[in-house]
C-alpha cells in the first residue's frame, strides 16, 4: 500500500488531537510542576520542538523562524496547535513516493513513515510523563 496524507491523516490524529485536548483541559499552573528536573512546560515545549524538527528533517519542511518559549498555559496550546499544524501541511505536501526515501538528520537516518511513527511514539510518551508529573510532581 502507498503511504500519503490520506492514511497518515487518520492515524495520526488518533493520537495527536488527544494530546492536545489532554493539553488543554489542563490547569493553567500545571506548566511549572516538575518531577526531578523536567517540568509539564518543558515537556509541552520539547513535543512542538521535535514535531518542527522532524517536520524539516523527514517531511522536506523546516521551520522558518525559532520557536520561542511561551509563558502561560495558553502560549503552549498556540505552540503545540502551530507544531500540530506545520507537520500536517509538511505530511500533506509530502509527495507519494517520497515516504519510504532514506532521509539523513542529525538524529538518524529513517524513511518518512518510520519518522511519524516516531513522533507518535514521541508524543505519547511524553504525554504519559504529563500524567505522572500531575499524579506525583511537586510546584
Amino acid at each position: 500500500m502507498q503511504m500519503s496524507y490520506q492514511t497518515i491523516l487518520p492515524i495520526w490524529n488518533a493520537l495527536r488531537n488527544r494530546f492536545q485536548k489532554n493539553v488543554e483541559a489542563l490547569p493553567e499552573d500545571i506548566i511549572y510542576m516538575e518531577l526531578g528536573d523536567v517540568t509539564v512546560g518543558s515537556l509541552l515545549y520539547h513535543t512542538a520542538e521535535v514535531e518542527y524538527m522532524f517536520s524539516g528533517w523527514f517531511f522536506d519542511k523546516p521551520m522558518e523562524d525559532p520557536i520561542l518559549q511561551p509563558t502561560g498555559l495558553k502560549g503552549y496550546i498556540r505552540l503545540l496547535k502551530h507544531s500540530n499544524n506545520h507537520v500536517l501541511q509538511a505530511i500533506k505536501d509530502l509527495p507519494d513516493a517520497s515516504w519510504d526515501q532514506v532521509k539523513q538528520s542529525s538524529f538518524e537516518e529513517s524513511i518518512s513513515l518510520e519518522a511519524v511513527g516516531r513522533l507518535m511514539n514521541h508524543t505519547a510518551m511524553h504525554g504519559g510523563q504529563i500524567l505522572l508529573i500531575q499524579r506525583y510532581g511537586q510546584n
